[in-house]
């Protein structure tokens, strides 16, 4: 009988949460879990037991060169057959390890996928469209920038990841106080180890972009709900692109703040060829090895798209579990075939709604309602307290994420345009038989829950 694999997984926030992740990767091999960041501890008992070993390095802070060592080291010992990890910001390093190893990896040109200068540069030259940009890393720089290009301005990290340090320019006056805002908030981000842990230099390093008109006339009906930006959800094995599905957006809340993702995609089928073309494309041209893919694009005027950027891991919150949901298909169980050299079964074509059996999504728990307006106050979150019957329809279920939330009892984060998803105080997985109920109750989630809340807490 031959040995199961050993797997090294690395362990930074980011991606579906361990209650989720872990017992598909055990399903596939011994699984060492080694820490970078400390894990959550309530709810250790739900992933615990599903791990060979655990390997705390956390404590250690390593960054850099020491990371990559740290973890091609820890590799060695446990006979690592693959390396794995669902996190932005320690892709980089994690890739260089596995490398070192000989082992399969996204590749040299992961940091094409990491820093999105470098990424808009490749599209350039591929024929991709996305927007007009400079690469900038002081106020000067910025201000520069500014003139060069044609304003709104929007500023953004280079190593970022959900909306952390994003804001919008649009007069002269503002880059002062927002660059000052976004270097605070990316200089907090780092010292919470929630950025680029491979490359020192990366929290000082932003891009300004001009802003993508994104519409979604020609492409969802008016009122429809949706907004103008989604995402494709794949697989690169071995360099070849396997595009998986759509996952749709409500409209995002100032400055571009995401709200939730929704499975399956409900636009005709032509028009999820479309983008199902334009994100082979743009992920082809990158020229990744082995890893997953979350390709964000913009809807715009008579059928044409532009990408917004492409992460070489998959996508944050419950998109792993939502595919799973609607499709069949164990994305986390997938790549870690792929990984290790398995064979894996992919779609002949990207999934669409014709494929789906209900609908999924990941909702944030987050102290704003639909449309972006904060809460009046700040309030403590405690789950016991919602009536749910009374804010999503009949047969739909939702339930927190508990390892990606904020404990019950917590006071919610006040809602910061700079801050991202430092902002977010959790998420919600919400399941429903039809896409149209579940975007409608997704609304009523954002919209009624302050007011649950603030009626739970006066009684």
């Amino acid at each position: 009988m031959a040995a199961k694999p050993s797997i090294l997984f690395v362990y930074v926030r980011g991606g579906p949460p361990l209650e989720y992740a872990l017992p598909r990767i055990a399903a596939r091999g011994n699984v060492h879990f080694l820490t970078l960041r400390e894990p959550p501890k309530h709810t250790e008992e739900l992933w615990r037991g599903y791990c060979t070993s655990v390997i705390a390095a956390h404590e250690q802070g390593a960054v850099g060169e020491r990371l990559v060592e740290l973890i091609v080291e820890q590799a060695k010992k446990v006979r690592a057959d693959a390396i794995v990890t669902f996190a932005e910001f320690a892709l980089l390093a994690v890739s260089e390890a596995a490398q070192r190893l000989g082992l399969r990896s996204a590749g040299p040109n992961i940091v094409v996928s990491r820093d999105k200068r470098r990424m808009r540069a490749a599209w350039r030259q591929a024929g991709v469209p996305s927007p007009r940009f400079r690469p900038v890393s002081s106020r000067a720089e910025l201000e520069a920038a500014y003139r060069e290009l044609t304003p709104p301005v929007l500023l953004k990290s280079a190593w970022g990841a959900g909306s952390l340090g994003m804001r919008v320019i649009s007069s002269v006056d503002e880059i002062g106080p927002i660059w000052a805002e976004a270097s605070g908030a990316v200089a907090e981000a780092l010292r919470i180890g929630n950025m680029e842990l491979r490359h020192s230099a990366a929290a000082g390093e932003f891009l300004a972009e001009e802003i993508i008109r994104g519409t979604t006339r020609g492409w969802w009906p008016d009122g429809s709900g949706y907004g103008d930006y989604l995402s494709v959800e794949g697989i690169v094995a071995d360099g070849v692109y396997h595009p998986l599905c759509i996952a749709t957006r409500m409209p995002t809340i100032e400055p571009f703040t995401e709200l939730c993702n929704v499975i399956p995609c409900a636009l005709p089928e032509s028009l999820q060829r479309t983008i199902e073309s334009a994100a082979r494309t743009a992920v082809d041209a990158l020229g990744l090895q082995t890893c997953a893919t979350h390709t964000e694009i913009k809807l715009m005027e008579k059928g044409g798209v532009s990408l917004i950027e492409s992460a070489a891991r998959p996508g944050g919150y419950m998109i792993a579990a939502e595919i799973e949901e609607v499709f069949g298909l164990d994305l986390v169980g997938m790549l870690v075939n792929a990984l290790l050299g398995a064979e894996v079964k992919y779609p002949d074509r990207m999934l669409t709604d014709a494929d789906a059996r209900g609908s999924a999504a990941s909702l944030a728990l987050i102290a704003v309602d639909s449309a972006g307006n904060p809460w009046s106050r700040q309030l403590v979150w405690d789950p016991q307290l919602v009536d749910w019957a009374r804010i999503v329809s009949p047969g739909t279920q939702i339930e927190v994420v508990s390892g990606l939330s904020i404990p019950a009892g917590s006071l919610m984060p006040p809602y910061d345009l700079s801050r991202g998803f430092l902002n977010y105080g959790g998420a919600f997985f919400v399941r429903a038989p039809h896409v149209e109920t579940l975007l409608h109750d997704l609304y009523s989630v954002l919209d009624n829950l302050e007011a649950t809340l603030q009626k739970a807490a006066s009684t």
